[in-house]
Order: C-alpha cells, then sequence, then structure tokens
C-alpha cells in the first residue's frame, strides 16, 4: 500500500505536494483549492495487476482534465469514482452529472473533463485500462459520464468487493491480486449490462437484447477459431446482415471488434499465467491460428510483442 498525506507537509507547499500525489496515483490535473494553505488529504492506494485502487479523503475540491495534459498520452485510462461521503460533480463531452453516496461514475482520462465537491469528500477510486473494458464491452464510451447505481445487486457486489480489498490484499499473493484486479474489471461490466439504460442508449431494447445475447456468447466462445459471423448468428437466433446492422453505431466491425476481445483475453492470460506458461498455446487458446500473425496485432494494440508484454510484467 501507498500511502501520500498533508500531514506535516508546510501549508505552503500543500499545493504542489497534492498536485503531485493526484499526477502518481491518476494522472495530470489542475487543481483549484478552496482554501490551498489550510487543505488537508490523504490517499492510500493499492495495486492489482493492470487495476489500481485508491481511497481518497480531503477537503472541498475542484480537478481538471485539461487539453494540454493530453499531449503525449497514447494510453485511454478510466477512473470509476465511488463517493462514500457527500456527493461529488462530473462534467465530460456535454454530459453533467451529480453523483451522491451509492452510485459510481465512469470518467475517461483521454478526454477534458471537471470534476469536483464542495465540502470534506471520501471516495474510492478505480483505475483500469480503457481497452480492459472494451474487451468485455462493446463500445463502453457510450457510458462515460453516466451514474450508475452501487448499491444493490451485481453493483453491489462490485462496491462491496472493494472495501474488502484492503484488509485482504496483504495476505494475497501476486498471482492472486492480478486475479482479483481482473475480477474487478468483469464485476463492473456486468454492473453496466445490468443497468437498463444500457439496453436503451441510442438503440431500441429489442436491438440490444440482441446484441448482448451476442456480447455474452462470443466472450463465452473466444477459444474458437470457427467464430465467424454465420456462427454468431445462428447461435443467437438472428441473421447475419442484422448481426452486423446493430454494430452499425460503432467505429468497429464485428471481426475487429472479435479481434480486439480476442487480444484483451490474451493479454490477460499473460498476466495471470506462470512464467513458463507457452505464449503459441495462449494464443491458440483463444482463438489465433498463426503466432507471427497474432504477434504483429498484439504488438500493434499494446506498443509490445507478447514476450516483450511479459517481460515487463516481471519488471514491474
Amino acid at each position: 500500500m501507498d500511502v501520500i498525506t498533508t500531514r506535516g507537509v508546510d501549508p505552503a507547499s500543500r499545493s504542489a505536494h497534492w498536485h503531485q500525489a493526484i499526477a502518481n496515483a491518476y494522472f495530470p490535473l489542475d487543481l483549484k483549492f478552496r482554501d490551498p494553505e489550510r487543505f488537508t488529504g490523504h490517499l492510500a492506494k493499492w495495486t492489482l495487476g493492470g487495476v489500481s485502487l485508491s481511497r481518497l479523503r480531503s477537503e472541498a475540491l475542484a480537478y481538471h482534465r485539461l487539453p494540454r495534459h493530453l499531449r503525449g498520452e497514447s494510453d485511454e485510462q478510466l477512473l470509476i469514482t465511488i463517493p462514500v461521503r457527500a456527493p461529488v460533480h462530473f462534467s465530460q463531452a456535454g454530459r453533467d452529472v451529480t453523483c451522491a453516496p451509492g452510485g459510481y461514475i465512469i470518467e475517461c482520462g483521454h478526454e477534458p473533463y471537471e470534476f469536483s465537491y464542495g465540502e470534506r469528500s471520501d471516495l474510492w477510486v478505480m483505475k483500469v485500462d480503457a481497452a480492459a473494458l472494451r474487451g468485455r464491452i462493446r463500445a463502453p464510451e457510450r457510458f462515460y459520464g453516466m451514474q450508475f447505481n452501487g448499491s444493490e445487486g451485481v453493483s453491489g457486489l462490485f462496491v462491496a468487493m472493494l472495501h474488502q480489498i484492503p484488509a485482504q490484499i496483504g495476505s494475497m499473493s501476486v498471482e492472486a491480486r492480478d486475479a482479483v484486479g481482473q475480477q474487478l474489471v468483469d464485476l463492473l461490466a456486468l454492473s453496466i449490462r445490468a443497468d437498463e439504460r444500457t439496453l436503451t442508449s441510442g438503440q431500441s431494447s429489442v436491438r440490444a437484447a440482441h446484441l448482448s445475447r451476442v456480447e455474452t456468447f462470443v466472450r463465452a466462445n473466444l477459444h474458437r477459431r470457427d467464430l465467424d459471423p454465420e456462427l454468431i448468428a445462428r447461435r443467437c437466433g438472428i441473421s447475419v446482415r442484422y448481426l452486423h446492422e446493430i454494430f452499425r453505431d460503432t467505429n468497429q466491425t464485428l471481426g475487429q471488434w472479435v479481434r480486439d476481445m480476442r487480444l484483451e483475453a490474451v493479454r490477460e492470460d499473460l498476466q495471470s499465467a506462470g512464467p513458463h506458461a507457452s505464449i503459441g498455446e495462449i494464443c491458440f487458446a483463444r482463438g489465433f491460428g498463426d503466432l507471427a500473425h497474432f504477434t504483429r496485432l498484439f504488438k500493434s494494440r499494446f506498443g509490445l510483442a507478447p514476450g516483450e508484454y511479459r517481460k515487463s510484467l516481471r519488471a514491474d
């Protein structure tokens, strides 16, 4: 666990200290303090493989993600913010939301935004690569800036799991932490899909129900090399033409989406598999039929060849 606090920091230095703390935990932001020299804050952070979890307590504050902060950044990061005490206000891409305790919001670090709370606040913040969520939900950008219920059903389970991690993480192995991080992303995806608005977000509920069935079938069958439009359409009870039609509102074709789901699944397998597991076996188990072609795709998407990516995990 990493802990950053203003305790013991000279009042005149607290603004710079907290700017750096937030940049290290999340990404660079401009902060506006109500009273910089009287500001107090405490941030605890835990790492779970590709997911980070933090508990942030501080006086009133406004955060601004500006266009200049985005220069030179290639990886798209998401913050899932869950207020415990006092509501938070968030604005991004034309959406404005006030999220009270009991809910959560999804913030995209790849676009400018404003985030604030007007009184002392207590927040859980989960940081994850957008690619990990995109591997579980088609076009997750549809839900950026939306408020979700975090108090019941699978959403309640997701939030409850976050609360349990600090007390348990000390006894977890590195492999267990990686697995728990992936489970958190799985629960987040289930929570989003359980929200009724995912069935009416720019499309009819019938069409969205078919799309949900397609997503579930494909994710469960990534190991199949015959996972083509004909098989997907037949097993989901729709025509091939309609299958392509329900993807028309995204910037991906069906084939591109399936490919990206396979690549994200391989990346997760590399994180969780032991050092002696064969990259070829992992690749073939996720439906790729040509190792050289897979390697080129993986490097194009993640910036490293599979072997290099595995070495980077060991170094971390």
